[in-house]
């Protein structure tokens, strides 16, 4: 049989046989024939699953997170990688689970933490990924991934930062709340400032700004919004006068109210107005991808109906999340999508709608949910893991089921049919429980080891009446 010959890629293009369309991945094509898309991810700060009107809040109506979700697609099973702050940021920014890299088993990084704790400049993340791949990037708002000089956005993909570093700010004075940050938790870049205005506001300016700036340049946006609404202290837009007594620590327990957290969450709103409206002006908001989601469940005043329990634990309510997503040129207006998602799944998700890639040495742990998003694809099963060290909490959902480790009480729950997780199927489903929980171990046993010298917070009897029976 005579051998054929040869054929190079040159001669195949010079001859016009194939295009170079035909010679890239699938991902690239859609990316070639189609424009890259802006992308505009808002994270809130301890916001409840039901703390937005069109999940369920009766005593406010979040007109412009609705009208997001009205355009777009709403999630119903969405998931907090943690039930903290920085743990969950950890997973958001690198797509795997925290439990794999040393910062995120802080939980969350403050003061009492060992060290000094933060991510590595040297990980490939989100934002640097997207970078490579022609985008402007910009983080506007909370950091808390690390302090100056071995940590900071600057040193992990962002063009831009305007915000602060630490876990949580004064909406007023831009004071830092925990021992770890100086005083003055402002920052242009990695320059300290001080700008006076109610924060949100500030941060929904700043992150116009930063849009029209990349846009100048001619290159798509990746621009992530991370407020501190409706995180404490508990400061609606004209709560000076609870600024000035909070001057000597803003973790208080003898402030806040519902009505002032629906004031919190109602400029949080509306300030995602005005930012939605600049990319209106701007004419991309046909090909830009707009989020909306929390880095962990709700808090004290929070809404976290129809789950039980709140930030800081492996509830549902300290896990489930409002996750919305807008893309008029690929999403279906009123979409609802039943897909069990988590925080890492919008890095794969985020990459695949650029046409970028992922690291090859660092794999990743997330899903992509485009299909469910654009292409009404039926949901697949999964199996997701949680830890928290406090209590020494366990959880891992499995289709319907969740394993779930509290101290030495453990449960089996269908949180499809009992999401308030009441009746404990332990007994009822042994093979079931016994499985998920050798599973669970499976899974533990390749991340890092619970460390000892770690921070991890919780709620006691003390501070919240609720918790009773934590002490």
């Amino acid at each position: 049989m005579k051998k054929s010959p040869s054929i190079t890629r040159r001669q195949v293009l010079a001859a016009g046989a194939v295009t170079p369309l035909a010679l890239m991945s699938s991902s690239q094509k859609a990316v070639a024939a189609d424009a890259q898309p802006n992308i505009l991810y808002i994270m809130a700060d301890d916001m409840g699953y039901a703390d937005v009107s069109c999940y369920g809040r009766r005593e406010y109506t979040t007109t412009n997170i609705d009208k997001l979700a009205a355009g777009g697609a709403k999630l119903l099973q969405a998931y907090a990688n943690s039930a903290v702050c920085s743990a969950t940021r950890t997973a958001l920014i690198t797509g795997r689970y925290q439990y794999r890299l040393p910062v995120g088993l802080e939980e969350p990084i403050n003061g009492r933490s060992k060290g000094k704790p933060g991510l590595s400049p040297d990980h490939p993340t989100l934002p640097s990924l997207l970078k490579k791949a022609g985008y402007g990037t910009a983080l506007v708002g909370k950091w808390h991934l690390g302090s100056l000089p071995e940590y900071g956005p600057l040193k992990s993909g962002y063009d831009h930062f305007w915000g602060f570093r630490g876990g949580s700010v004064d909406y007023f004075t831009h004071k830092a709340g925990t021992a770890n940050t100086n005083s003055g938790d402002l920052w242009d870049g990695d320059m300290k400032i001080e700008e006076s205005g109610y924060l949100t506001d500030l941060l929904a300016t700043h992150a116009i700004t930063a849009m029209q700036g990349i846009l100048k340049e001619k290159k798509p946006f990746f621009i992530s919004l991370h407020f501190n609404a409706p995180h404490w202290p508990w400061e609606g837009p004209e709560d000076q006068a609870e600024s000035q007594r909070l001057r000597g620590g803003l973790a208080d327990f003898d402030g806040g109210s519902m009505k002032t957290y629906a004031k919190m969450v109602l400029e949080m709103d509306a300030q995602i107005g005005r930012v939605v409206k600049a990319i209106e002006a701007a004419g991309v908001a046909n090909n830009t991808i707009i989020i909306f989601t929390s880095d962990n469940g709700g808090e004290r005043f929070a809404d976290t109906w129809p789950f039980t329990g709140k930030k800081t634990e492996l509830l549902e309510g300290g896990l489930r999340i409002p996750a919305i997503v807008h893309w008029p040129k690929k999403i279906r207006p009123k979409s609802t999508v039943n897909q069990t998602a988590i925080t890492m799944d919008w890095v794969p998700t985020l990459l695949e709608a650029a046409g970028a890639h992922a690291d090859a040495a660092y794999p990743l742990d997330g899903m992509s949910l485009l299909p469910a998003l654009t292409q009404n694809a039926p949901a697949v099963s999964r199996k997701l893991f949680w830890r928290y060290k406090i209590r020494g909490q366990q959880a891992m959902r499995d289709g319907d089921m969740k394993y779930l480790k509290i101290n030495a009480n453990t449960f089996l729950f269908n949180v499809v049919e009992d999401p308030l997780e009441r009746a404990n199927l332990k007994a009822r489903q042994p093979d079931v429980y016994a499985r998920m929980e050798a599973e669970y171990k499976a899974w533990n046993a390749t991340m890092l080891p619970l460390d000892p010298e770690t921070n991890s917070d919780g709620f006691t009897a003390k501070e919240l009446a609720d918790h009773f029976g934590n002490d």
